[in-house]
């Protein structure tokens, strides 16, 4: 837009009036502003030089959990309605190297293959592209020796169950039951996450995210499947 002064002569109004009124508009979402750049029309928007192999400094790994229990239930139910014989092989096959990792760099490089893989039977390229940029932001190398803390011989041996829950609804055909199970695989990480960031005092954005219902529950699946 132009600068207030040329703006105020151009639609007849003083600068004070005409200050209010951008500010409306600025509130309104309608305009933005930056001080030394001027003012634009419509919402701000990212910045074109935040590429995803830095987005790992504007988020954090609960935020990350966040978007993959939105989305990764989707994806699964998705799959099931796609099944192949092919695909449960590859299935397997990512689930067994992921159960036989003899170390955590190991496990995530194959949990990561299968969850990736459920992502491209789904088939959709835009959920695909999600998946691709949340899984680079998991390979920070600060975020990766986070998770190392939180990763344990229990732990991963409940994943493995829930891995096959997924695994076993894809191959029945039933879309729900794949949905839940994914549901439930990634709650009972976010709740080993939260658990992980407590210990480690690692601040959490909102402190009514540790009462989570979501969360409470995802502590009783973890204890029942410890069992």
């Amino acid at each position: 837009m132009p600068p207030e002064r040329e703006l105020a002569a151009e639609i007849g109004v003083g600068r004070r009036a005409l200050r209010r009124a951008l500010e409306v508009l600025e509130d309104e979402g309608l305009i933005w502003r930056q001080q030394g750049k001027g003012t634009f029309g419509g919402s701000q928007q990212v910045s074109k030089t935040l590429r995803v192999d830095n987005l790992a400094d504007f988020t954090n790994p609960l935020e990350v959990m966040e978007v993959r229990i939105e989305i990764e239930p989707v994806l699964a139910r998705l799959a099931a309605t796609k099944s192949t014989p092919a695909l449960i092989q590859q299935l397997e096959r990512l689930a067994a190297k992921a159960r036989e990792a003899a170390d955590t760099d190991s496990w995530e490089l194959w949990d990561g293959a299968f969850h990736r893989k459920i992502a491209e039977a789904a088939g959709n390229q835009l959920f695909i592209l999600f998946m691709g940029m949340i899984d680079q932001i998991r390979q920070n190398d600060a975020w990766r020796h986070f998770r190392e803390r939180v990763r344990s011989v229990g732990r991963t041996t409940l994943s493995v169950q829930q891995h096959e829950a997924v695994i076993d609804a894809i191959r029945r055909l039933h879309p729900s039951e794949a949905e839940a199970a994914m549901r439930q695989h990634l709650i009972s990480l976010r709740s080993a996450l939260v658990e992980a960031m407590q210990a480690a005092s690692v601040p959490i954005a909102d402190e009514e995210r540790l009462h989570d219902p979501a969360i409470t529950e995802a502590k009783a699946l973890a204890t029942e499947g410890m069992k």
